[in-house]
C-alpha cells in the first residue's frame, strides 16, 4: 500500500511539472510575454499622465520626546558588572 501511494504521488508531481513546463513553453504564453515587454513603456506612460502630485504637509509634525532619557537617568544604577567582579 505504501509503494502504491508513493507511486501516485510521484506521478502527480511529474504530471504537474510537465504541465507547467508545457504551458510556459507554449506559443500563446510566449506571445503574451513579448507583447507585454514591447508595450511596457507605452503602458507606463499612459498610467503616469493622470498621477496627481501632492504637496508636502509634513513640516514640524514630529516632535522629539526626551522623557525616556530622563527616566533612565533617574533610575537606580545597574549591578550587572558588579556580579562579575571577583572578590
Amino acid at each position: 500500500m505504501y509503494k502504491v501511494f508513493n507511486l501516485i504521488i510521484i506521478l502527480l508531481i511529474l504530471f504537474f511539472s510537465l504541465s507547467t513546463y508545457k504551458y510556459y513553453l507554449s506559443n500563446i504564453n510566449i506571445q503574451k510575454k513579448e507583447y507585454n515587454r514591447t508595450n511596457i513603456d507605452q503602458i507606463i506612460k499612459k498610467k503616469i499622465v493622470n498621477i496627481p502630485t501632492l504637496t508636502n504637509d509634513t513640516n514640524n509634525v514630529i516632535e522629539f520626546n526626551n522623557s525616556l532619557s530622563n527616566e533612565i537617568s533617574n533610575t537606580k544604577t545597574r549591578n550587572f558588572w558588579n556580579l562579575l567582579k571577583s572578590k
